[in-house]
């Protein structure tokens, strides 16, 4: 079954975007950020990346309201019209970009084309050096790449597809940690154990505090039977995020197989105080019951330390 789509915490898009407390406010007074309870799915984060890139170029929150209310308007198919559609700030005013054409989103009525002086002079320079430039600046290009990657990982039929994405996410934007993440994530599920390690390793490079990167060389070494790395690398993502709920529950399991029943149980009450409400709850609750009616009600919890190999 296609897994399915990421769902970032609050927590994780205010690290993503590299939000301050003050546009972090002014996305929330625009409806853009809201209570962390749901998450947030790509295109939502799309949509606090655009709207965020509106103010940092110079719109007030009332021209950003005014605007998502006129793209509404143009676009009224739009789920998201942040993420759909194309918004710029244009001489101190947002306009919308359609194709050749940008309109006033308050009005719906077209400005004047991109300067078709310069369009033909570039055009006579590209037939003449054989040269084409692309049409999409370089960030939007790694954007729009990483939203096809994203909407194919979850198809095993299409992970190929997803893997050439993302490579292609990665070779405009060597810093683009999530696309280094995502891209070892398909790695990893197609066995190809070394190319994930490499990618998760860039993931860190380019971010270091990629905690899922962390947490996914965590499962790596897990899946290679090699606990100690893999104690490592889980306890590396929860100094990175402490209440990082995954984490907590692969790293119990990971310390239970190796012998640490006390350390363990640490990490599956830790998860249970995360996350009540999941099927994998009652798969923590009966792990920690267990562990429970090993030590006994009257032994300590020890320490837990991690194993020897870390």
């Amino acid at each position: 079954m296609p897994r399915p789509e990421r769902v970032f915490t609050l927590r994780e898009l205010t690290r993503l975007l590299r939000l301050t407390p003050k546009r972090a406010g002014q996305l929330r007074r625009l409806g853009v950020l809201r209570g962390d309870e749901a998450g947030y799915r790509f295109r939502e984060l799309v949509s606090a990346r655009t709207a965020s890139a509106l103010l940092e170029g110079g719109a007030t929150v009332r021209q950003v309201r005014e605007a998502l209310d006129g793209a509404r308007r143009l676009a009224p198919d739009a789920l998201t019209p942040l993420a759909e559609l194309r918004l710029v700030v244009q001489d101190q005013k947002i306009v919308v970009e359609h194709g050749r054409m940008r309109l006033d989103p308050r009005t719906g009525q077209a400005l004047l084309d991109f300067e078709s002086g310069d369009l033909e002079r570039e055009t006579v320079e590209s037939l003449l050096t054989g040269m084409v430039r692309p049409l999409i600046p370089p960030a939007d290009a790694a954007e729009i790449w990483f939203a096809r990657a994203s909407a194919w990982d979850g198809d095993p039929e299409r992970w190929e597809e997803a893997v050439e994405a993302y490579g292609r996410v990665v070779d405009i934007d060597p810093g683009y940690a999530a696309a280094w993440n995502n891209l070892g994530l398909l790695q990893h599920r197609m066995g190809r154990y070394e190319r994930a390690q490499g990618c998760y390793r860039a993931a860190l490079d380019a971010d270091d505090s990629c905690c899922q990167a962390a947490f996914n060389l965590g499962s790596l070494h897990e899946d290679l039977s090699d606990l100690p790395t893999a104690i490592g690398w889980y306890r590396r993502a929860l100094e990175m995020e402490p209440d990082y709920a995954d984490a907590h529950f692969n790293l119990a399991g990971v310390l239970g197989k190796a012998g640490q029943p006390e350390a363990a149980a640490l990490h599956w009450r830790r998860y249970l105080e995360l996350d009540l409400g999941s099927p994998w709850a009652r798969i923590a609750r009966s792990h920690l019951d267990e562990v429970d009616g090993v030590l006994g009600d009257g032994e300590d919890e020890g320490d837990d330390r991690p194993g020897a190999g870390q």
